[in-house]
């Protein structure tokens, strides 16, 4: 089962006061609108979807309602239909998809959603029609809406920016695509329809994600540090040996000497681990810094060295 059908079997099993239930349907028939011969069709594939709008034509509008069924050719997956004659113009009239004269509305209106829970209740409807929404354990973070009409998906892309979801849309070969990226606002979206459950899965998941991927960025920051430190330690230790084998470290001052001696004694020290060792062994306290400046000493010794070797 994809973690889509999961939130839709969920929020199916959730039901509001009248006015939400009203903005859920007005939703689902506006994106589900399909008349013929004076009979409104609803196409689902979910057969827990088509219970739930069974129950709301049911207990919203008392009609009789009747229920279809085909197979698909993969016979994996069933259609069902949900077919209603009875009331019909009172229906689309009420849930403010058709106008007086029966003309379809392209735009919403403003009494559908006129409070928070409407709104709510509303895009729950859009999603339970036309919504999907990849399962956090996937590579990427996607939520969509596949809407047939420019309107629509404009007025369902402002409804969802007015809980601040960043939504977007973009222009399909069919329709349009309301769509969410951000992983922070579909777990924020899924609150909002009440998948309760799917938002602690959706979470969990999400969580487990930034952790695995802040403790791979560590990882790769540590070892990129480590590299960077061996190779500058490995340079240092070139410097020393050219002016030992050229010079003798006897003939570099005290500090400088000293220094060379701890580098070849601990050649995999960084910088700062080389000061802390100094510090505590010698009882005298060697800042990194001064460490660096003894270090660009011993390098213009080493390098007029190589000068010195060039020009014979």
């Amino acid at each position: 089962m994809s973690f889509s059908t999961r939130v839709k079997n969920e929020i199916s099993n959730l039901y509001s006061n009248k006015n939400a239930n009203l903005a859920e349907l007005s939703a689902i028939i506006r994106n589900s609108y399909q008349k013929e011969d004076n009979i409104l069709e609803i196409v689902t594939e979910n057969s827990t979807v088509c219970k739930h709008l069974y129950n709301l034509f049911k207990e919203l509008y008392n009609i009789n309602i009747k229920i279809d069924t085909k197979n698909l050719k993969n016979n994996k997956n069933r259609l069902y239909t949900v077919l209603i004659s009875d009331k019909l113009d009172i229906i689309l009239k009420d849930l403010g998809v058709i106008s007086e004269d029966n003309h379809y509305k392209d735009k919403v209106a403003p009494y559908i959603v006129s409070s928070t829970d409407e709104k709510r209740a509303y895009l729950k409807g859009i999603f339970l029609m036309c919504g999907s929404v990849n399962d956090p354990k996937t590579s990427m973070y996607h939520l969509e809406f596949s809407i047939d009409y420019l309107e629509e998906a404009n007025f369902v892309s402002n409804l969802l920016n007015e809980f601040y979801l960043n939504s977007k849309v973009i222009a399909r070969d069919k329709g349009y695509m309301v769509y969410i990226k951000e992983a922070e606002k579909i777990g924020d979206f899924l609150r909002i329809i009440g998948a309760s459950l799917a938002v602690m899965y959706y979470e969990d998941i999400r969580i487990y994600r930034d952790h695995k991927n802040m403790t791979n960025r560590l990882n790769n920051c540590e070892q990129a540090n480590f590299e960077k430190s061996l190779t500058t330690s490995n340079r240092q230790i070139e410097d020393i040996n050219l002016i030992k084998k050229k010079l003798s470290l006897d003939a570099l001052d005290s500090k400088l000497e000293e220094l060379a001696n701890y580098r070849l004694k601990y050649p995999e020290s960084s910088l700062q681990e080389l000061s802390e060792i100094m510090t505590f062994e010698t009882g005298k306290e060697i800042t990194k810094s001064g460490l660096n400046h003894r270090f660009r000493k011993l390098k213009e010794i080493a390098n007029r060295i190589r000068e010195n070797e060039k020009s014979k």
